[in-house]
């Protein structure tokens, strides 16, 4: 979900003020998931490199986070919506943890929608993090399934669409080993302008696509 910042900036705002927009993109585009009848939607929230930005904006995002959740946990719950995360949680404000531990309790039993936000994550620091555990067990045991369940993905599939916005056209860390076969579509519409109708259109670039996995057209 990139672009806040220079959405802000093209109207003479604070940075804050486009994550502010962000945030409240992320309720149309939950909605329109639900539509679309997908299954899981994970939105690359905060990066363990953000933790390098101004520590103002830092903790601004962590009050957006917490008030967000805190705003749409009865939402989620009605909507038939299940909460969860990846990445290193631990290293959030011990009330944002509390507030995570809470919604993915009360939506535990949705099936809806699975929604997962990557919060202080990074692709690297989860493989190595894998390969350590996947080092106790023995080596016949290693194998890309066994590692797959290491991830913190591991209870979830892998991701078909790949969507990057604002004109970048970089993964930047984000889901390194379970996107071998997914989709890239990018788009140069910035986070806080992207729509149900911008989504409804990278999926139907995505359904417009042969995905062959080695496989030939034939064989399909």
């Amino acid at each position: 979900m990139d672009g806040n910042g220079r959405w802000a900036k093209a109207r003479g705002l604070p940075r804050l003020a486009g994550h502010k927009k962000g945030v409240e993109v992320v309720d149309e585009i939950v909605t329109a998931a639900m539509d679309l009848n997908l299954s899981h939607l994970t939105l690359y929230a905060f990066s363990s490199e953000n933790w390098q930005r101004p520590a103002e904006e830092v903790q601004g995002l962590m009050q957006l986070l917490e008030a967000y959740l805190e705003l749409k946990k009865e939402k989620m719950l009605r909507d038939g919506v299940r909460f969860e995360t990846i990445g290193v949680t631990s290293l959030l404000p011990e009330t944002v943890q509390k507030k995570i531990a809470e919604v993915k309790e009360m939506t535990s039993r949705n099936e809806k929608l699975t929604l997962i936000l990557a919060l202080s994550y990074g692709a690297r620091q989860e493989i190595v993090q894998a390969a350590k555990k996947l080092a106790k067990a023995k080596i016949e045991d290693w194998t890309e399934e066994n590692f797959s369940r290491a991830l913190d993905t591991g209870h979830f599939p892998d991701p078909d669409l790949f969507i990057r916005t604002s004109g970048e056209h970089r993964i930047s860390n984000y889901l390194l080993w379970q996107m071998a076969y997914t989709e890239l579509y990018f788009t140069e519409v910035l986070w806080p302008d992207f729509t149900a109708e911008e989504l409804n259109k990278a999926v139907c670039e995505y359904e417009s696509r042969e995905r062959r996995f080695g496989k030939t057209s034939e064989q399909l």
